[in-house]
């Protein structure tokens, strides 16, 4: 169930890459390069950081495969998938949270302090997006606005502090992914930004 729910999380952030990719007006071969980073690169720099080489979803290859055909049928059928804007936010905010959890407690499991389980976590949730824009040459959208790194330090910081608690580790991670999912879910519907400078 957690391959199957990773693997969606997958395809809901190749989706939102690839769509960023037709936006900036990329041809096929960038559509799905640009899906695979964002759907693939923040599970990629967290096992780098944690040592784990190769990456984990460079061995497996539904991890490969998924963002390509996503990518492909984004790339066909791109104005229906942009009309489903709500439903993709959504289902971006559930991949987040499903990142964020995962990727802290693969960090705690290799032994990380908490400090950096929890920037893990983030960088997890967070890295595939960032990379995406550097890509597209823009500003990453989570340094100037949206509530979506907060987000996700919050859901990390829970799932570190139930593992110093010594909690049972499921309904732990769950706990920290209904609180990133709804404080992202939350800052989408009341529109709520970070502040910014006057």
């Amino acid at each position: 169930m957690l391959a199957v729910l990773d693997l969606i999380g997958v395809a809901v952030f190749a989706a939102s890459g690839a769509l960023a990719a037709v936006h900036a007006r990329l041809d096929v071969f960038g559509v799905v390069v640009l899906a695979a980073v964002t759907a693939l690169g923040g599970g990629i720099v967290r096992d780098l950081l944690l040592g784990i080489t190769p990456p984990s979803t460079l061995r497996q290859w539904p991890y490969l495969l998924v963002p390509a055909v996503v990518a492909l049928l984004v790339f066909r059928w791109h104005p229906a998938v942009a009309r489903l804007r709500l439903g993709v936010q959504l289902a971006d905010a559930l991949g987040l949270a499903l990142f964020v959890t995962t990727g802290t407690t693969v960090a705690l499991s290799t032994g990380a302090p908490a400090i950096t389980a929890a920037l893990v976590g983030v960088i997890t949730g967070v890295g595939g997006g960032v990379l995406r824009d550097l890509l597209l040459n823009e500003i990453p959208t989570v340094l100037r606005r949206d509530i979506y790194a907060i987000a996700a330090a919050g859901g990390a910081v829970v799932v570190v502090a139930g593992d110093r608690l010594g909690l049972p580790q499921v309904p732990v991670a769950l706990a920290g992914a209904v609180l990133v999912a709804a404080v992202r879910v939350l800052a989408l519907w009341r529109r709520w930004n970070a502040p910014m400078p006057r």
